[in-house]
């Protein structure tokens, strides 16, 4: 009767739902550690910043795909070693762990997985019995002992490993370790995904990593496609949530004493109070995830070890003073301690592959899929430079037209100029759909002439709140900005009302221009995948002059030997159109366009009004379509 019963069970449980309980709670309540394959002994306890990565690999939650991009020590392998004893006790299937090579995945097998097996009450017996040497138990597969399951471990650059068998459950740990391809068979990665086609309907699949190399980074690409969750925590002096980071302290950031780097403490990016090591714990404790790309399907996570229960802010300090001395141990410092990208000197994408991939649609027309509208400015000494661009769902954005204005022999302190680009911020544009749009926001930098600009914008409505209002709604909004060396937020602050009263009410919005100019990059590397699509952020131009495309790829990221991210222009190369790719996507964040949702989406291409198309009113609003380069004489559109 046994061998009976025990065929029926395992077909009763194949059966069953999994029981009701997230992985994080499953892990508090089951999971020993012993030392071996941990710094800590006894009960696991979850920390605020794991729970949340833990929990959305619960059967309950509809997510596919987790990314986790983190520093060493921090997430990655307890979070991959409690979902397998998760899968084992709770949720059973074919499950696949891989890691760079052979040796590591023997090593996370023998070292950590073993031992919560042996320890764990709750997965002990869950295992099949090692009878042989063929046994259903080694190092590199086990399998469970209801014949539910099995848990294969395998190293990227082995082929077979990756192509044996249809898999439910897939862990991929450190992908930016693994070599370019398994054997002669491709991409680790991609042959691995392949297993997991039989289970499309109740797949998990973890990537993570320590990131590497700007451009280059595995883990990177599959950041962008996520929702890119970064963890917030309060300031215990004014209750200000900012992401932790390692900077100089002008905005926010690690400070310590003159050669203390031991008495390091935190400075408050709003009210610039140090906060001492002893009370991180309390901010980490009421810390939380927030969203910066919410549109996406796929969690994703990213922490950094100044966040770390077991490391103190004056032992960052003091590794990054030694890891500065040279250029590896300074990447290796920001790869595995502040789980940033290491980009490489000259890092920027290639102008040329962006000129052959140019299209060919019309341009000052909005295109069909284009739902928001929006304008930078940037000011010169004897011209305004504007770009109008178009964007669609998943910030997929079309560069509609480039302008300069300018009047012959003036200066743009001239009221003539002034009133071009009134005029042609007052323009309704043509769209596909054979509708009208204006421009919902303009954002002008006060780098140069900021009172003419305030005096503009002035004229104009205003954002009526700071960056976490609610999305603008009167159309032809100015906006003032200027650039601040932010790389952890797109808008870093709004100046204040009693600021704005000395400049006619006008409200300056500061721009992370590190942040954007990255974030811009990355969109720029996108490769379109096979089937045609447009992935989330993919940027359309349709220029024919070689030089812009030069100039949005006329800056390079470098981090000095100090640790300080620099954006080096090409003197040789005009930046303008990567200042006013800028502008343009803060004129699109001042709408609101990173917190919409499915829905606002809907609404926004529903509300575009029906009317008559407005062709422009004579050849001197939009001035004629020669190359700016060729033809300085005058307004004109450029790059045509």
């Amino acid at each position: 009767m046994d061998a009976p019963f025990s065929m029926y069970q395992v077909g009763a449980d194949a059966l069953l739902p999994p029981r009701d309980i997230s992985v994080s709670q499953w892990a508090d309540e089951n999971v020993v550690l012993t030392g071996s394959g941990s710094a800590e002994r006894g009960q696991w306890h979850t920390r605020p910043y794991q729970r949340e990565p833990m929990n959305v690999l619960s059967p309950g939650h509809p997510c596919k795909q987790v990314v986790l991009m983190s520093a060493a020590q921090m997430l990655k392998t307890s979070i991959m070693v409690n979902f397998l004893g998760f899968i084992a006790d709770v949720d059973p299937g074919p499950t696949l762990v891989v890691e760079p090579r052979s040796e590591d995945a023997k090593a996370l097998s023998k070292d950590r997985v073993a031992p919560l097996f042996r320890h764990s009450p709750s997965l002990r017996g869950k295992l099949a019995a090692v009878k042989s040497r063929d046994s259903n138990n080694t190092a590199m597969h086990k399998v469970f002992s209801n014949g539910s399951g099995h848990i294969t471990f395998t190293g990227a650059i082995s082929p077979s490993g990756l192509a044996m068998r249809p898999i439910r459950f897939l862990l991929l740990d450190e992908i930016d370790r693994y070599p370019a391809s398994a054997g002669s068979e491709g991409d680790p990665v991609s042959l691995a995904m392949q297993r997991t086609g039989e289970f499309e309907h109740n797949k998990k699949v973890i990537m993570c990593s320590t990131p590497t190399i700007d451009g280059e980074s595995r883990i990177q690409a599959a950041w962008l496609t996520s929702d890119q969750r970064e963890y917030f925590v309060p300031c215990p002096k004014c209750n200000h949530f900012q992401i932790l980071v390692f900077s100089d302290g002008t905005d926010g950031g690690l400070v310590w004493p003159e050669g203390e780097p031991e008495n390091a403490a935190y400075c408050c990016e709003k009210c610039r109070e140090h906060i001492p090591h002893n009370l991180k714990s309390w901010m980490v404790e009421r810390g939380e995830y927030r969203a910066q790309n919410p549109g996406s399907p796929i969690p994703g996570f990213r922490v950094s070890q100044l966040i770390s229960p077991k490391r103190s802010w004056g032992t960052i300090a003091a590794e990054f003073l030694v890891a500065k001395a040279s250029t590896e141990t300074l990447k290796a410092f920001l790869n595995t301690v502040l789980a940033e990208l290491w980009a490489e000197r000259g890092s920027a994408p290639d102008w040329e592959k962006l000129y052959l991939r140019r299209e060919d649609y019309e341009l000052g027309i909005v295109p069909a899929k284009g739902a928001l509208l929006v304008a930078g400015v940037d000011v010169q000494d004897d011209r305004l430079e504007v770009e109008i661009k178009a964007y669609g769902r998943g910030k997929e954005s079309w560069s509609v037209d480039y302008r300069v204005l300018q009047v012959l022999d003036r200066k743009t302190s001239s009221p003539e100029v002034w009133r071009e680009l009134e005029d042609l911020l007052a323009v309704d544009w043509p769209c596909e759909s054979g509708k009208t749009m204006p421009i919902m926001a303009m954002t002008i930098d006060t780098g140069f002439r900021p009172q003419m600009v305030y005096e503009f914008a002035a004229r104009h409505p205003q954002p009526a709140h700071g960056p976490a209002g609610d999305r603008i709604s009167a159309p032809r909004t100015v906006v003032p900005t200027k650039g601040t060396p932010d790389f952890l937020k797109l808008i870093a602050r709004v100046s204040s009302t009693d600021a704005a009263r000395k400049r006619q009410n006008v409200r300056i919005w500061h721009i992370g221009t590190h942040w954007a100019k990255q974030e811009f990059y990355d969109w720029l590397r996108i490769v379109l995948p096979d089937d045609g699509t447009f992935p989330p952020g993919y940027q359309h131009y349709a220029y024919k002059d070689q030089d812009f495309y030069r100039g949005l790829c006329s800056e390079s990221r470098i981090i000095r030997s100090s640790g300080k991210v620099e954006w080096i222009p090409d003197k040789s190369i005009r930046n303008e159109p990567l200042d006013l790719a800028v502008l343009c996507r803060a004129a699109a964040a001042v709408c609101g366009i990173d917190r919409f949702t499915d829905d606002d989406w809907a609404e926004l291409e529903g509300s575009i009004p029906v009317a008559a198309i407005k062709a422009p009113a004579n050849d001197e609003l939009w001035g004629n379509r020669d190359d700016y380069w060729g033809a300085r004489d005058g307004r004109g559109s450029w790059f045509k």
